[in-house]
């Protein structure tokens, strides 16, 4: 079992409500740095309202978000994002007509400090900071696997190095805290096993992840620990040993007693 450490995000009593619909009821969790923290439930469970309640694109009805002792509930996007969050989304969101290169750089805006001015005149400062961008951007291509496809366009990539762009994007933008929303979903077995090895380096490069995903092999065999959520509500939190033992998570979500590597 990992231990426990300060936590680097503190979630408590979060709502979360949709006119008479209560997407979050009384989510409280707490995510230590340095550890890949998994959200698991069913279709409906509040998965993907959490992420978005987590990075400003939802307004919660009501508690509390403190990601490294700042509070986050009310914050627009861009504050948060600079706070150091980053994130994927089920869908693709890539720039297909731009290079692999070119769509990760995108993830380092939030760094860049040159004003419009500075940029048409191109002036010393402005070209030293691209290029501690491009750097930024390299390494995050190196990390995922993409250094040799940098300048390919995004478009003749096969579906799952397209996913590995999106997360190396999220990267580029220096982040402490990675969310990842089903970043297994569309691959084949091959590179979900490469997925899960990629996932073990990002947290070894000293990021947190906070993964929801429903491909229960990988969440299982990657994660220190995970939460569970069942109509907006937490139905359990442990490792992924007291996870798969449970018999209300086995009830609500797995199915049957299946035991998967951990």
């Amino acid at each position: 079992m990992t231990k426990l450490s300060q936590p680097l995000l503190a979630v408590e009593g979060l709502e979360q409500s949709f006119g008479g619909i209560m997407a979050l009821a009384g989510v409280s969790f707490q995510t230590p740095e340095n550890l890949i923290y998994a959200i698991i439930g069913p279709n409906g469970a509040g998965k993907t309202t959490l992420f978005n309640a987590l990075c400003g694109f939802h307004r919660p009805t009501a508690g509390s978000i403190r990601f490294n002792d700042h509070e986050l509930c009310g914050l627009p996007t861009h504050r948060i994002a600079a706070f150091g969050i980053a994130r994927t989304f089920q869908n693709l969101q890539l720039f297909f007509n731009m290079t692999v290169r070119e769509n990760v750089m995108v993830g380092c805006h939030l760094r860049a400090k040159t004003g419009l001015l500075a940029a048409a005149l191109r002036l010393p400062k402005v070209q030293r900071e691209e290029q501690q961008l491009r750097e930024w951007a390299g390494a995050a291509l190196e990390l995922c696997d993409l250094a040799d496809r940098a300048d390919q366009p995004a478009s003749t990539l096969p579906y799952g190095l397209m996913k590995r762009v999106e997360i190396a994007r999220a990267l580029a933008a220096k982040p402490r805290l990675l969310l990842l929303d089903e970043p297994a979903a569309g691959l084949n077995d091959t590179e979900t096993l490469a997925l899960r090895d990629l996932i073990a380096r990002i947290r070894a490069s000293g990021v947190t992840v906070l993964l929801v995903e429903h491909h229960m092999p990988l969440v299982m065999s990657v994660s220190d620990r995970l939460l569970v959520l069942d109509y907006g509500s937490v139905l359990m939190e442990g490792t992924p040993a007291e996870i798969q033992t449970d018999p209300r998570v086995v009830a609500a979500y797995l199915g049957g007693a299946v035991r998967y590597a951990v």
